[in-house]
């Protein structure tokens, strides 16, 4: 593999793992605040990003190669209010995929096509990931200055299950 997509890839697990505490954190803010639909919602997604990140560290492993963990950073957003928390994530998700986006370029350089059909997976994720949060950041627009729709708005989150990656290494 070659040494640039090996370092990209290494990085990407602390960058996952990263994401995992920065929801975590979101879902503390929205339990504080009495939203335990919209703190469950992102409890799920900082789970999909802990296995995300365990998803990279196999392919390394698959591919023989050494993974290197690194200090997690403390998640630096100032919440203040629940559109804070949601702009957050989109924010995130956004960054997340420049990252994808540029593992993928790297292995493309490099004509590391099986870097990039384990990435192919991931691309479509992210997509997946941005129009869930836009679609949040819209209905709270809609709903959540009016308490009954912000309430059942936190109802159709607490429904939210976990549903683990189906992507084979």
């Amino acid at each position: 593999m070659d040494k640039k997509v090996h370092e990209l890839l290494n990085q990407q697990i602390n960058k996952e793992l990263y994401s995992a505490y920065l929801y975590l954190d979101i879902s503390n803010y929205f339990e504080d605040a009495g939203l335990d639909g919209f703190a469950n919602w992102y409890m799920i997604q900082a789970q999909e990003e802990r296995d995300h990140a365990m998803l990279f560290y196999k392919y390394l492993q698959n591919e023989s190669m050494k993974v290197t963990l690194e200090a997690i950073d403390k998640p630096d957003k100032v919440i203040t209010c629940h559109m804070d928390a949601l702009k957050a994530g989109l924010e995130h998700e956004k960054y997340v995929t420049s990252l994808i986006n540029d593992i993928y370029g790297a292995a493309y350089d490099v004509r590391d096509f099986r870097t990039m059909q384990f990435l192919d997976w991931f691309v479509k994720e992210q997509g997946e990931e941005e129009t869930n949060a836009n679609d949040m950041i819209t209905k709270m627009e809609l709903f959540g200055s009016d308490p009954k729709s912000l309430y059942m708005l936190n109802q159709e989150l607490a429904a939210r299950v976990y549903s683990a990656p189906s992507l084979v290494l």
